[in-house]
């Protein structure tokens, strides 16, 4: 039985973490689930997205736990933050164009759930370094966070889409997130904590803090250069 104490504010915070990377992060795979099932029947459709999304749920779920336990090897949770801070600063710089048209739509319900769960599972690299930072090794929280969250995704796919679009501090949210966990994890790599602890313990907060402003500076100059280049391509063309 798991103690009452558990359920304190750092499982919140870290389910809040997870959730919110899962949603921030899963608009592509939400976009595949809809294409896979365009083309079968309406009563076929629910049911392609609900089996397509426990499939993903499950995959997401083991891809996570595997990578939890291969963070505990020294340097890699530093490599899987300078993943986590690349997969940021990539969210929100978005690269032109969209690679969700290229999904054929399924011709029967099993052919959608097996699109589903392949895409999810290719696509997810990122969401799966995400979470498992921010779980902290907590496997209990892993299966919590995916289990709402990708429901949430896939059912209001259309409306987070939406928003994102209108409100796109949202997505600068999301990044800076990411940054936040990227620094988090980084500064307890097996390698360096012990150093962390004794000689700099401030990097507990300092660390986190700083990844979500690196995310977001980067962003901004990159977002910034990006753009006058499109400007000069414009102008060569005209």
């Amino acid at each position: 039985m798991i103690d009452p104490s558990y359920f304190g504010p750092h499982f919140w915070v870290a389910l809040l973490e997870i959730i919110g990377i899962n949603i921030i992060l899963s608009g592509d795979n939400a976009v595949v689930i809809a294409l896979a099932c365009r083309s079968l029947p309406p009563r076929q459709q629910k049911w392609g997205i609900a089996l397509g999304t426990g499939a993903a749920v499950v995959l997401r779920i083991v891809f996570t736990i595997f990578i939890v336990y291969l963070m505990a090897i020294p340097y890699l949770k530093l490599i899987g933050g300078l993943l986590l801070f690349w997969i940021a600063i990539k969210l929100v710089v978005p690269e032109d164009g969209h690679g969700g048209e290229e999904v054929e739509g399924a011709s029967n319900l099993w052919a959608a759930v097996r699109i589903v769960a392949i895409a999810d599972a290719v696509m997810s690299l990122d969401n799966v370094i995400g979470i498992a930072a921010a779980a902290k090794d907590d496997l209990v929280l892993i299966t919590i966070g995916l289990a709402t969250s990708i429901p949430i995704v896939v059912f209001c796919s259309t409306l987070i889409m939406k928003v994102m679009g209108r409100f796109p501090i949202i997505i600068w949210a999301g990044g800076a997130l990411l940054g936040w966990v990227a620094g988090d994890v980084m500064v307890t790599d097996p390698a360096i904590v012990n150093w962390v602890n004794a000689q700099a313990p401030w990097l507990h907060r300092g660390g986190p803090a700083g990844g979500a402003i690196i995310v977001i500076l980067a962003g901004l100059v990159i977002g910034r250069i990006a753009a006058a280049r499109r400007r000069k391509e414009v102008d060569l063309v005209s």
